[in-house]
C-alpha cells in the first residue's frame, strides 16, 4: 500500500537528509513523523524512521560516554579471511561454545545470560580457506528498536558477508527463529533474495540524478520514479534498480536501503532427548532454500557439515595461483564468488596484475588440455590453478 505522503512531509524529509547535526536531525525526524498521515500504508515507514531515531540517540549517548571516559564496546570488526560470518541468536543458545570448538580462540563459555557484550572474532579453517566467525551480543525482542546493543549487533550483521542464525533445540527453536527474523526484517536485512532491489547513493550538489536500470519497473514508469525522487528533493544521486521493482520499493529505499544476506541456520543440542521433534518441526517450518545444520557443541556432533554448508551458501570458489616457471602452486587460495572471471582474480592479487596483464595459463581437470592460455574474460571454477604473466615480465 502506498504511503501517499503530503508535499510538506516530503519537504521535511529532504531537510532531514541535508542536516548533519544529530540533535537537529532528531528534531526534524520528529517533525516529519507529525506530518505523516496515520494509515496502514505508512506503518512500515514510521517504524523505519523511529529505528533511525533510536540509532541516532545511541550514537549521541556513546559520544557522551566517550567524552566522560566511559567508552562502550567496539562493534566494527575489520574483515579477514575468505568471508566474515556473523554468529547471531538469542542468549544461551551456544554461540560461544560453537566458536570455542570450531576455532582456536579463547572464548568465555558461560551459562549466565548475556555474557557476550561485544563482538568476538575468531578464524575457522575449512578446505584451505578461513572464515572469520564473529560472535555478536545476544539478540532479543526490540533489538531493531534500539533495545540493549541491538542496533549495533544488527549493524554488524549488515556489514558481514553471511550469517549463522543459531537456535536451541531444547527451547522452542521455531519461536526463536521467528523472533530473529522479525527483528532483521524491521532492520531491512533480508534472508531470501528479493525480486528486486533499489540502491540510492547520494552525490554532491550538481552531480545530477542518474538512474541505472538493470531490471524492470512493475506498475510504474521511469517518469514516475523521477517524479517520486524529485518530490523528496533527491536531485543528486545514483539510483541502481535491479530485478523487478515497484514504486513502493523505490520509496522504501529513500528511507533505508534493504540488504540481503545469505544465511545458515544452526540448530544446537541434538544430543538432548527432546531435540528430535523440535528439529522436525523446525525443518517443516523453515524455508526450503535456507540451509539447516543440526549440531551439538557439547558433544561435537555435526560440526563437519558447517564449513561445507557455509562455503556453498556463500557461493565461493577457491583459485590457486603459481609463479611463472614454478612447479608448485600456492597452498593458500584466493576465495572468489562463483562466476568470477580471471579479471576478478587479477584485481584481487593487485591492480598492477590487471593493468599490466599479458596472458594467463590455467590448469584444470575440466579442460581438454592443461595448461590453457586464456585472457581476462575467462571464467574460473573451484580448484583452478592460475599462472598470470604480466607485460613487464615478458620484456
Amino acid at each position: 500500500m502506498p504511503t501517499n505522503l503530503p508535499p510538506e512531509a516530503k519537504k521535511k524529509w529532504a531537510e532531514v537528509e541535508t542536516t548533519q547535526n544529530p540533535r537537529s536531525k532528531l528534531e526534524l525526524m520528529q517533525e516529519f513523523l507529525s506530518l505523516v498521515p496515520k494509515h496502514k500504508g505508512t506503518t512500515k515507514l514510521c517504524a523505519q524512521v523511529k529505528k533511525k531515531m533510536a540509532t541516532i540517540r545511541k550514537e549521541i549517548d556513546e559520544k557522551k560516554q566517550k567524552r566522560a571516559g566511559k567508552g562502550g564496546p567496539k562493534f566494527f570488526i575489520e574483515k579477514e579471511g575468505a568471508a566474515q560470518i556473523g554468529v547471531l541468536g538469542l542468549t544461551n543458545v551456544g554461540k560461544s561454545c560453537l566458536l570455542s570448538v570450531l576455532t582456536n580462540a579463547r572464548i568465555e563459555v558461560s551459562p549466565n545470560p548475556y555474557t557476550t557484550r561485544e563482538p568476538t572474532p575468531s578464524m575457522m579453517n575449512y578446505a584451505d580457506v578461513q572464515f572469520q566467525l564473529v560472535e555478536a551480543p545476544a539478540l532479543m525482542e526490540g533489538a531493531a528498536d534500539g533495545r540493549a546493543w541491538g542496533l549495533q549487533t544488527l549493524a554488524l550483521a549488515r556489514n558481514a558477508d553471511g550469517l549463522i542464525l543459531m537456535v536451541d533445540l531444547s527451547k522452542d527453536p521455531v519461536n526463536q527463529l521467528n523472533l530473529i527474523v522479525n527483528e532483521f526484517e524491521k532492520a531491512r536485512i533480508l534472508f531470501s533474495k528479493p525480486k528486486g532491489r533499489v540502491l540510492i547513493e547520494r552525490k554532491h550538489t550538481g552531480a545530477g540524478l542518474r538512474i541505472i536500470m538493470i531490471g524492470k519497473l512493475v506498475g510504474c514508469t521511469l517518469k514516475n520514479v523521477k517524479e517520486l525522487l524529485r518530490g523528496y528533493r533527491i536531485a543528486d544521486a545514483n539510483v541502481k534498480i535491479t530485478g523487478e521493482v515497484t514504486l513502493d520499493d523505490v520509496e522504501d529505499a529513500i528511507f533505508e536501503n534493504t540488504t540481503y544476506k545469505p544465511v545458515v541456520v544452526v540448530a544446537n543440542k541434538i544430543d538432548v532427548n527432546s531435540s528430535k521433534p523440535s528439529l522436525e518441526l523446525l525443518e517443516a517450518t523453515i524455508d526450503k532454500n535456507t540451509p539447516l545444520v543440526a549440531i551439538s557443541c557439547q558433544e561435537k556432533l555435526g560440526l563437519e557439515k558447517l564449513g561445507e554448508t557455509l562455503f556453498k551458501t556463500l557461493n565461493l570458489i577457491r583459485i590457486y595461483t603459481k609463479e611463472p616457471g614454478s612447479r608448485a602452486c600456492s597452498k593458500k587460495p584466493f576465495a572468489l564468488k562463483k562466476g568470477a572471471a580471471l579479471q576478478d582474480l587479477a584485481k584481487s592479487i593487485h591492480t598492477d596484475f590487471e593493468r599490466k596483464f599479458a596472458h594467463a595459463r590455467v590448469w584444470s581437470e575440466r579442460l581438454a588440455f592443461s595448461p590453457r592460455k586464456v585472457g581476462l574474460s575467462f571464467k574460473l571454477e573451484d580448484g583452478d590453478i592460475v599462472e598470470i604473466v604480466t607485460k613487464r615480465r615478458e620484456q
